[in-house]
């Protein structure tokens, strides 16, 4: 379940507004979308793609193979047909899916412009920062040891 939540708040985190920065008059709003864009021009197009794949699709990809390894035998079943190989590719991705730096990044960045401009918390902010910690009690909670041994007892 803590999966499937954390998949839900990476969806929310994505599509609306992030923040709201007011300075001089002026107010920009940004979503999670508009950071990763930021950078699809020219030369820094790489660092696009870099930023989109380890802030939301690796994560995302690592929630739905942990849903696709571990939903029919949290229902009783035999295991998914692949369940093996994707639950070798969860954890191989632990540790490229990057959205707890990005939260940190984005605090550190908040603290250094909270003097100079008026920030609104979007949202997108919200339910970032409780995917994070949604994400860490799943990986806290989640016994990979376990896993493996009922994939092979049910295989």
């Amino acid at each position: 379940m803590l999966a499937a939540t954390s998949a839900v708040l990476m969806v929310a985190a994505v599509f609306f507004p992030f923040l709201d920065l007011t300075a001089g008059g002026k107010t920009t709003h940004s979503s999670l979308y508009d950071a990763v864009m930021a950078f699809s021009s020219g030369i820094l197009l790489p660092l696009s793609f870099a930023t989109a794949a380890l802030i939301v699709f690796l994560p995302l990809l690592r929630l739905v193979t942990i849903l696709y390894v571990l939903g029919p035998m949290a229902l009783g079943n035999r295991p998914a047909r692949h369940a093996v190989a994707a639950f070798r590719l969860a954890q191989g991705l632990k540790p490229w899916a990057m959205a707890e730096i990005f939260i940190v990044g984005v605090s550190v960045a908040l603290v250094k412009v909270a003097g100079l401009a008026s920030i609104s918390l979007g949202p997108a902010f919200w339910a970032f920062v409780t995917l994070v910690i949604v994400t860490t009690l799943k990986d806290s909670l989640m016994c990979e040891v376990t896993i493996w041994k009922t994939l092979e007892e049910r295989a």
